[in-house]
């Protein structure tokens, strides 16, 4: 079975996806981009960073998980100087994690909109 999670508290997805799934045991979120409920977007990397993993933990409670079972971080940043700000935020949102996972950052041109600096997706198990 495949449950579609969409948290309401949430601003809704672009367009016709899930902002993730939940399959076998398994969640996997869709790219996630600093949205706020409002529809504002924070300014600089670590900010954007830290309101997405925010969305990620509401991601995960509506499936029954937490960033203790998280896998994999998946990040893009659109320029090397929001690295820092993005690695910051990374490692404030595991900081309590009791292991490290794996995790991938890439430099990419852009994304939909030029205020968006960060794109981050995850890859977590129910514990």
């Amino acid at each position: 079975m495949i449950k579609s999670l969409t948290p309401k508290e949430m601003a809704p997805p672009f367009a016709r996806y899930a902002h993730g799934v939940l399959s076998d045991g398994v969640v996997l979120t869709s790219g996630q981009l600093a949205l706020a409920a409002d529809g504002t977007i924070p300014d600089g990397a670590e900010a954007q960073a830290a309101l997405i993993f925010s969305n990620i933990d509401l991601i995960l409670a509506e499936a029954g998980a937490s960033k203790a079972g998280t896998l994999r971080v998946n990040a893009y940043v659109t320029d090397r100087s929001h690295m820092a700000g993005y690695m910051a935020a990374r490692d404030a949102w595991l900081a309590d994690v009791p292991h490290l996972p794996a995790s991938t950052l890439m430099i990419v041109s852009g994304f939909t909109r030029p205020e968006f600096v960060v794109e981050i997706e995850v890859a977590a198990k129910l514990l």
